[in-house]
This record gives C-alpha cells, sequence and structure tokens, in this order.
C-alpha cells in the first residue's frame, strides 16, 4: 500500500507555536503509513528546518517577502502537489490557509485548516478574508474549544469545524538535571536564587512589558529572584528599553532565540505567562510537561488547559500585575511549588500528549484520503 502523502503549507518557521508543532507531530506520526511534505515562504525564518529534517519530513521554501506574494505562489505549489502526488494539504495560520482554500478550488485535493486564534483577534482584512473563503475547504481543525466557538459565532460554516487540542512530546519534555545546572550557572543563579522564566514570541500578543513591570514588582519583595525571557520578535527592542527603565538588566537574561527550549524550562522554578490573548500555548504546554508551577493570565485556551489552584494559578487578562500574588506565594513555599509542578505535569500527561494530538489527526488523514473532489 502507497503512503499517504501529506503537505503542510504555513507562512514561516520560525519559533512560533504552530510552527514549533510541525516536527514534533511529524517525528511521531507512523511513517510506514505517511509521508509529510512542509512548504514555507519566507526563507529568514527558517529556524525549525532542520527538526522538520530530522523527523523525516521534505522542506521546501517558495521565496515570498509579502502576504500577497503569498498567494501569487500557487501554480508553483499546484505543481508541487501534482509532481509530488499529495492526497492530504494541511494549512496553518490565516495567509496559508487562504492559499490552501485557492489550491482546493483549483486542484479539488482535499485541505484541512488549523486555526490557532479566535477571530476577534485577526486585523479586520484577515477576518473579512477568512469569513468570505472559510467554506471553500474540507474542514478546519480548532485549536481549543473557545476557539471553536470563536469560528462558529463569527463565520457560522458550512464545513465541519473539528477541535483538536495541541500537544506536547512528554518524553522530551522533561526536567533535566544537568542542564538546569548548566544553564543557571551562564545566568548566575546561586543556590538559594529562584528563576522565574517565559518562552515567547516578542510580539503585542504576549505582553512581555507587563511581564517585566509584574517582574519588577517581584523582585522588590524577593530579592533572590532571577528572570529569564526566552525568545525574539519585532518587539525586542522596546523590550531591551524597558527592561533598562526598570533597573532590571542584570536580574534579566534575554538570550535570544534558543532551540534547546527543554534546556532553559529546566532552569527555571516558576512559568509566567501574561498574554492577552492566546489560541491554545504550546509553551505553556512544554513547560508544564516539564514540571514547573505555572502563573497565568487566563487567555484564549490557557483556561482550557490550567484548572485554577489545580494545575497552576490564573488571573483575569484584564488584570495583568494581579499575577503578582499567585508568583509571591509560589516563591514564598518551596512545597507550593513542588506541589504544583507535580500537578501541572500530570495535567500535560493526562490530557495533552502529542501522541493523543497525532492519533486525532491521522483520523482526519484517514477520513479525506482519496476525497479528491472534481
Amino acid at each position: 500500500m502507497s503512503k499517504i502523502k501529506v503537505l503542510h503549507i504555513i507562512k514561516s518557521l520560525g519559533r512560533g507555536g504552530a510552527e514549533m508543532l510541525l516536527p514534533e507531530t511529524i517525528a511521531v506520526h507512523d511513517q510506514d503509513t505517511y509521508e509529510f511534505h512542509v512548504l514555507y515562504f519566507l526563507p529568514w525564518k527558517d529556524q525549525m528546518v532542520e527538526a522538520i529534517q530530522q523527523a523525516r519530513g521534505v522542506v521546501t521554501c517558495f521565496q515570498a517577502t509579502n502576504n500577497l506574494r503569498i498567494l501569487l505562489q500557487v501554480r508553483k505549489v499546484i505543481r508541487y502537489v501534482q509532481d509530488h502526488r499529495i492526497d492530504v494539504i494541511h494549512c496553518h495560520l490565516p495567509w496559508a490557509g487562504f492559499l490552501g482554500r485557492i489550491l482546493h478550488r483549483l486542484t479539488g485535493v482535499p485541505v484541512l485548516y488549523t486555526e490557532h486564534n479566535k477571530q476577534e483577534r485577526y486585523h479586520v482584512l484577515t477576518k473579512t478574508i477568512n469569513r468570505l473563503s472559510f467554506n471553500s475547504q474540507s474542514a478546519a481543525i480548532a485549536v481549543s474549544d473557545e476557539v471553536a466557538a470563536s469560528i462558529h459565532s463569527n463565520i457560522h460554516p458550512a464545513i465541519p469545524v473539528i477541535t483538536i487540542l495541541n500537544g506536547v512530546n512528554v518524553r522530551r519534555f522533561q526536567q533535566r538535571q544537568e542542564a538546569r545546572q548548566e544553564i543557571r550557572k551562564l545566568l548566575g543563579v546561586g543556590e538559594h536564587d529562584l528563576v522565574i522564566g517565559s518562552i515567547a514570541v516578542f510580539r503585542f500578543q504576549k505582553r512581555l512589558d507587563l511581564w517585566l513591570e509584574v517582574f519588577a514588582e517581584l523582585k522588590k519583595r524577593f530579592p533572590q529572584v532571577k528572570g529569564v525571557l526566552v525568545g525574539d520578535g519585532p518587539l525586542k527592542e522596546q523590550l531591551l528599553a524597558r527592561r533598562k527603565e526598570l533597573g532590571l538588566e542584570s536580574a534579566v537574561l534575554m538570550p535570544g532565540l534558543q532551540t534547546n527550549t527543554v534546556e532553559w524550562l529546566s532552569a527555571m522554578d516558576v512559568y509566567m505567562m501574561s498574554s492577552v490573548f492566546e489560541g491554545l500555548p504550546v509553551a505553556l504546554l512544554e513547560a508544564m510537561s516539564c514540571g514547573l508551577p505555572v502563573v497565568c493570565t487566563n487567555a484564549g485556551g490557557t483556561g482550557e488547559v490550567i484548572r485554577d489552584g489545580v494545575d497552576g494559578l490564573l488571573v483575569p487578562v484584564e488584570e495583568p500585575m494581579q499575577l503578582l500574588q499567585p508568583l509571591s506565594a509560589l516563591v514564598a513555599d518551596a512545597g507550593l511549588r513542588q506541589r504544583m509542578g507535580e500537578a501541572a505535569r500530570r495535567r500535560v500527561v493526562e490530557a495533552f500528549s502529542v501522541d493523543r494530538m497525532v492519533g486525532e489527526l491521522e483520523v482526519l488523514y484517514n477520513l479525506f484520503y482519496g476525497k479528491t473532489s472534481s
């Protein structure tokens, strides 16, 4: 029996949550049954290419400098689909989704689209194109129930919308003591210091300016805390300036993009997330899988992962400075940190493993395999 050939289409392969899921899922899929191809368009955002190739995915870049030029690649992509006899196309994020819908209309190849965000959070142009074109695909996948509800209330789709929660490789994302010691040494962290950390793309959604403000207040109460913000993005310079304004240059390390995220998570004692909106954040799942107690704003699918007071601690999105109180409780109580971290790990293992996610995706791939429309 020939393999089912799946083509993932995504705008870039930087270190965003959707991009990082590709090598994780491809590595877990049954590769005796499936063959995976990945197309992307922004060549300067290629951090995940090597990981996808190591997972035996075939990666190709059709260079485009802006969103419109992505759509203009349609003829090239059609040739790729035909030359490689692609059976199912799986698109991620809006502009890849728009391209996938054109492909579906022109080729009849089944197209699945994963929606990672609520419709309300998109630019009016993106939201309008999404609404007008949404039914020109085979099915949509929502990463959380809240994202699915947003699709239904804003688009009223005629196609199926299936919720498949994001997952994490719980075997890979575990605490690594040797890495913990090495990175804490790099950070200059003493034996009794506590590291508050986060991993994110530096953009407005993550509200890392507020993260720094909360940390500054925490440090006034607990001088032994250190901070680390792993990542990069368009707001890097503003965040560096804000760090300086708050007098945190020696207290908060910003090491840039890191591919070894499990090692940086291992160095942390508490994970803090200050987002104003989310789909279902992969970095949060990875932190929980590493046994970190988490304190987060209740943004998007975050509340579907964390049961407040059980697996982590939540505060309202509208009141991010309230993060200070649960953070203080965790810093002050080692027993609470241990109990909450163990509960976080259990929660991810039981409900958010990548194996569960991959199994549900394979059901969809099998369902649409061979259903090319005329």
